[in-house]
This record gives C-alpha cells, sequence and structure tokens, in this order.
C-alpha cells in the first residue's frame, strides 16, 4: 500500500513536471525556431582577452571543444545557437602609449587563428553578406571588433592597416581619454575632459572610418562624444555592449534622448548583459535583462535594439544568463513579454545586419575619396616613447621634450637622495 502511495506521488509529480514544461515549452520553441531563421548576432565578447591572459595567446594548448573556464566554449557557442560574433581584440589602457599597436595586433591574429583551427564551427566574416552565408552554413560568423582608441596609436594609417585585417568596427575609447577623444569616466567626474569631447582630429578619424565602412562604436565614450558623432556620421553607429540609462543609471549606459537619436539616424544599441550595467549592483537575473529590451523598445522602438552580452569581459553575469549557451531563454523572455516575432527577429540579427549594410553603401558613395593622411598634431602625441619622423618642424620640440624628461628624472633622483 505505501509502495502505491509513493509510486502514485512520484506520479503526479511528473505530471505536475510535465504540465509546467508543456506551459513553458511553446516560448522555448518559437525562440529556437526564429533563432533558426535569423542568425543571432552578438556585439560584444571576450574570449579573445581570456585566450591572452590564461594562455598568453598560446591556442595550441586549449581546445575550445573543453575549455571550461570561460563564458564561452564550442558546446555553449552551439547550444546558445550563436550565428555570428563580433570578436574583441582589446588590449588595456595601460598599454596606450607604449605596445598597444603591437598587442592589438596580436589579438587580431588570436582570432584568425581561432577560425582557421576550428573551421566547422567558425567561418571569418567582414560583411552583412558573409554573416549570412556563415549562417546558411550552420557556422558562427566571426566578426572582428577593436575595443578601445588607444588601439590605433592616434593614427590613420594604424586604422585603415586592421580594417585591411578584417576589423569591422572600432570602439572610440575603452576606459581612458585618447590623445583625441574622451571616455565614459569624464562624466562620472572621477578623470577630466581633455577634448570637450572630440578633437579635431577625433572628428577626421569619424569621417576616415565612414569613408572606410568600418562601424563607429560609441559604448564606453562621453555623452558629448556620442552626440557629437550622431551629429556628424554619414553612417548608422553602433553601441557594441550598452544598455539603458534609465533602468539602470551606469554612465557606460545609454541615456534615452540619444536612444531617440540612435533611432532617427538608423543606429543600434546592443544590450550589456554584466550585472553592472543591469541593475546596477552585483546581482541581476535574466528578467532584469529583458527590462531593458523592453525599455529601449519602448523609448526608440524595436529597431535599434541587438544583443551585447560581453561574455568573457565581465566578473558578474545574470541568473539564468551566466554563459553563452543560456541566451535562447532570453529570446524566450520576450516573446513571454509579447514581443513580436518580427521584432524578436529584428534584436536577433535584422537591426545589426541593416546598420552593416548601410555603412557599407555609405563607403561605397564616398570610394572616390582619397585616404586621410593627414596626421595627428605631433604635440598632441608627444611622448618620451614616440619618436617625431615624418614631422619636419617636430625636431626642436621633440629635443626639448626629453631635456624636460631628463631635467624631471634628475630632480626625482635628487629628491630621493635629500629624503
Amino acid at each position: 500500500m505505501l509502495s502505491k502511495m509513493i509510486s502514485a506521488v512520484y506520479l503526479a509529480l511528473w505530471v505536475s513536471s510535465c504540465a509546467f514544461t508543456l506551459a513553458e515549452d511553446p516560448y522555448m520553441t518559437r525562440a529556437l525556431k526564429l533563432m533558426s531563421e535569423t542568425p543571432l548576432i552578438d556585439g560584444h565578447n571576450d574570449l579573445p582577452w581570456q585566450l591572452r591572459k590564461q594562455f598568453n595567446n598560446e591556442l595550441n594548448k586549449v581546445d575550445l571543444n573543453t575549455l571550461e573556464t570561460t563564458h564561452t566554449n564550442i558546446p555553449k557557442i552551439k547550444e546558445g545557437r550563436l550565428g555570428a560574433q563580433f570578436w574583441s581584440a582589446y588590449v588595456p589602457c595601460e598599454s596606450q602609449y607604449k605596445d598597444a599597436v603591437r598587442q592589438t595586433l596580436e589579438q587580431i591574429d588570436v582570432i584568425h587563428r581561432m577560425c582557421q583551427k576550428y573551421p566547422e564551427t567558425f567561418m571569418f566574416a567582414t560583411s552583412s553578406k558573409e554573416i549570412m552565408h556563415a549562417f546558411n552554413m550552420s557556422k558562427t560568423a566571426s566578426l572582428i571588433g577593436v575595443e578601445g582608441g588607444h588601439s590605433i596609436d592616434s593614427s590613420l594609417g594604424t586604422l585603415r592597416t586592421m580594417y585591411h585585417l578584417g576589423v569591422r568596427y572600432l570602439t572610440l575609447t575603452h576606459s581612458c581619454n585618447t590623445p583625441w577623444a574622451d571616455n565614459w569616466l569624464v562624466d562620472t567626474g572621477s578623470e577630466p575632459s581633455e577634448h570637450n569631447g572630440l578633437s579635431p582630429f577625433g572628428k577626421q578619424l569619424i569621417e576616415e572610418m565612414n569613408r572606410l565602412g568600418m562601424l563607429i562604436d560609441l559604448a564606453h565614450v562621453t555623452v558629448t562624444v556620442m552626440h557629437q558623432v550622431l551629429d556628424m556620421s554619414k553612417a548608422p553607429v553602433i553601441f557594441s555592449h550598452s544598455s539603458a540609462y534609465k533602468v539602470c543609471p551606469h554612465k557606460r549606459n545609454v541615456p534615452d534622448d540619444v536612444l531617440r537619436r540612435v533611432n532617427e539616424t538608423g543606429g543600434i544599441v546592443m544590450v550589456n548583459f554584466y550585472n553592472d550595467y543591469v541593475t546596477c549592483s552585483k546581482t541581476a537575473n535574466l528578467s532584469d535583462v529583458a527590462d531593458h529590451f523592453d525599455h529601449i523598445k519602448k523609448v526608440a522602438g524595436a529597431s535599434i535594439i541587438g544583443f551585447g552580452g560581453d561574455y568573457d569581459g565581465v566578473t558578474r553575469l545574470p541568473e539564468g544568463l551566466e554563459d553563452v549557451s543560456k541566451v535562447p531563454k532570453l529570446v524566450a523572455e520576450l516573446l513571454r513579454r509579447g514581443w513580436t516575432d518580427d521584432e524578436v527577429k529584428a534584436a536577433l540579427g535584422n537591426n545589426l545586419l541593416r546598420v552593416m549594410t548601410e555603412v557599407e553603401k555609405v563607403s561605397e558613395s564616398l570610394n572616390s575619396l582619397s585616404p586621410d593622411d593627414v596626421p595627428i598634431p605631433y604635440e598632441e602625441v608627444m611622448n618620451p616613447c614616440r619618436t617625431s619622423y615624418g614631422y619636419p618642424n617636430a625636431g626642436a620640440v621633440h629635443s626639448l621634450s626629453s631635456l624636460a624628461l631628463l631635467l624631471t628624472l634628475a630632480l626625482q633622483a635628487l629628491l630621493t637622495l635629500t629624503a
């Protein structure tokens, strides 16, 4: 008798569980169907930086099929239905004025090698058409974004070289000012503004990015820079991994007036999953992330929304979105909240494909223009690690700079001896 009662209890629990699963299943089933028709395009993933930190880019020592110390590996990518990924070629601000270009080139290299090592999973891509080609072959289109203007060392030639290596967006700043743009920390008051947004050279760079067909990424910049770029760019812009400031008033997020301008100019804001930008606290859940999607849709429409998880670049992720495999749950949540199939497909990838296509069209319309070869003024980048070759009138300035550096070092040594 007791065994029959226990069996009955187990049966009731199983039926209850099945009923709950069936009740939830339509949203997930619908989500997976939409993701099979439209590529999930994520704007920012820092797996290449983890390869640097954990393995010094020795990719031969890593198996992405079994790697468990990252948010991203091949099984998680497949479970998460990741159709296309902008891999971040990121190096820290500490490399500015030192070896930022070399280190960035090495990050670009490791992304290329990752695609070469796992051709059954990744297909390198540089255009909207190539994204769809990879998706139709059931591979993850792999694009490159350089995160931080310090990576080009204030050089339009370096920018062009990185474009030729496959880089398709540049985040104008990271968490430091460059010699031509202010970063988001200026808006917190923790750093001074050096350029009131963009310097004249910074504006040159925006025009050259338009000519090249490189996406301008406004994650990490000040609100002033956001407006300046929106005023002057001929092509739509992206925020590769930023959320809504109204929902979480963190200076890395996007204010409502900027969201509306992104809509007016045809750009995209790709929502970041980092807890600190989701709830302005150390904890968050999947529903909190969906709140950002809802708010952006309410303020500026579903046509400007995308996914920019920031996986492997952050230390805290929402409950339910712990790694790249979980993203279909967020898609299902949007459907549960009443998003239409077209709205979800727009956010998944159609918005980004539209932006890329428009950026490519703007570049084609400017192909009669010559590359901008006017360098940044030497006095704006002068430092002990930089030579003045090519600047005809910089020799005396460079000599004075070296003399000033020697005098400073001598004074420091003298103070040390007398202390």
